[in-house]
């Protein structure tokens, strides 16, 4: 078929859709290092002018990857909502582009659109948009999920709390845990990335998280971030699961290399819902991605890593997560390698999440490798705040020093918050007044209650 533009009368010329998206993408290393990329910026915006003009319903026709030998792709196609897609199936990505900035296209609009919307449609739309355009469409989407709060209200940012400790000594995760609770933080999980993967190890972690969580009757829910199937064998053996984790990817084979499959993902779904822990809710799943990830197995088909990462989308979205997240700079510098890519990828993934119907957070964070820099992640910050970022990480210092990664810190999420008025999960938020954290309106008393500060105390051998 191809697809073609002219620019100062030279004709470009690309022969699939795959190509055309790969040509379209802005400028990053992963793409590059595929071979997928633009090789000149003049290709890159022929490439958009041909976009513009391809209607939504050829992604529908043409599979970038074939049904046939990828699940994923059958999932797409399968699940499609014809009815809800029929808003704008006379639509190109162009004019696509202009109805989703328009004024009279509101929240209730988009939430009724995304059923009908496929990832390499909001992948193709993403890259005929600047910033701003990302940011002024993905702060109308709202998704809101429920476990023990309430998360994706508008007005609202959640805050993981990562309290990861390289040898997963229990003081050290419960100082982090304490800390982290001090500023506020913890409405979305208290997810710990384990440092071993033993099921016995796993089991004793998510013991001594729920003992904290119920010690305090928080409201909120945890999570050990293992892999779905060593979460499997702890659900077994009777541990208090309340989040199922795993990485996805967009691609079969991409999540064959993390060594899952859609069934089970099904089979972790139905045990985690079979507990019933949830008490507003039972979106009991937690997932996170990140560019790159089907590159860095080999398992990308030649489809550029924006398009692939909107994929794993379609894949969390069909398990109806409390949360999911994009690790956007994690993966490294060979697939986004400054900080002006990851900042562009933030605003990417965030666009295409909530445009699909997935309530979608960010690790804003980088490698120690990469072109990038804690002002570059304070950008990224503040622009995904803007644009209704449903969480962030709350991670001591902002440097993890399990996964030696630089994230964002406690203080990162009370900034943010302060600057635009945003404030906790609404049961988070009465918890933290009523247990004397913070006073109405979400100020910070500044000292530990005295039964978080004898907690600390007892679980640590430290006074704060």
């Amino acid at each position: 078929m191809g697809y073609a533009a002219t620019i100062d009368a030279t004709r470009h010329v690309f022969p699939d859709l795959r190509t055309l998206l790969a040509r379209a993408s802005p400028l990053r290393s992963g793409d590059q290092l595929a071979g997928l990329a633009a090789g000149t910026a003049v290709e890159r915006m022929a490439a958009r002018l041909a976009l513009a003009d391809v209607p939504l319903r050829t992604f529908l026709a043409e599979p970038l990857i074939p049904y046939e030998t990828d699940e994923i792709t059958r999932l797409i196609v399968d699940a499609h909502d014809a009815s809800a897609f029929s808003v704008v199936a006379s639509l190109t990505v162009g004019e696509f582009r202009e109805w989703l900035l328009d004024d009279t296209t509101d929240t209730a609009t988009l939430a009724a659109l995304a059923p009908g919307l496929t990832p390499e449609m909001v992948a193709a739309v993403s890259k005929l948009m600047r910033h701003q355009d990302l940011i002024d469409v993905a702060r109308k989407c709202r998704v809101i999920t429920h476990f023990r709060n309430t998360l994706g209200l508008p007005g609202r940012l959640a805050v993981r709390l990562q309290p990861n400790h390289p040898t997963d000594d229990p003081k050290g995760i419960a100082a982090s845990l304490l800390d982290g609770l001090l500023y506020g933080c913890g409405d979305a999980v208290i997810g710990v990335n384990p440092a071993g993967d033993s099921v016995a190890a796993i089991v004793d972690l998510l013991q001594r998280l729920d003992d904290v969580r119920q010690r305090f009757d928080i409201p909120t829910q945890t999570c050990v971030l293992t892999h779905v199937t060593t979460t499997l064998r702890a659900i077994e053996q009777g541990a208090p699961v309340d989040l199922v984790f795993q990485s996805i990817a967009g691609t079969e084979a991409a999540n064959r290399a993390f060594g899952i499959d859609l069934a089970v993902l099904h089979e972790a779904h139905a045990a985690a819902l079979s507990l019933g822990r949830g008490t507003l809710g039972q979106n009991v799943m937690y997932f996170e991605t990140g560019q790159g990830s089907a590159l860095s197995a080999q398992a990308h088909h030649g489809v550029d890593q924006q398009t692939c990462e909107a994929r794993a989308y379609a894949v969390a979205r069909h398990f109806q997560p409390l949360l999911a997240n994009t690790v956007v700079g994690f993966i490294g510098p060979e697939y986004l390698f400054d900080g002006k890519q990851i900042i562009r990828a933030g605003l990417e993934d965030h666009f295409c999440g909530k445009l699909l119907g997935v309530p979608l957070g960010c690790d804003i964070c980088y490698t120690n490798h990469a072109e990038a820099d804690q002002d570059d992640m304070d950008t990224l910050l503040t622009l995904l705040g803007t644009a209704g970022v449903t969480f962030i990480m709350g991670v001591p210092g902002a440097d993890d020093v399990m996964l030696n990664y630089q994230s964002t810190s406690f203080h990162d999420a009370l900034y943010l918050r302060d600057l635009l008025n945003l404030r906790p999960a609404p049961e988070f938020e009465a918890w933290l007044e009523r247990f004397g954290i913070t006073a109405t309106g979400g100020r910070l008393l500044g000292l530990p209650p005295p039964a978080l500060a004898a907690a600390l105390k007892d679980l640590t051998g430290e006074t704060p």
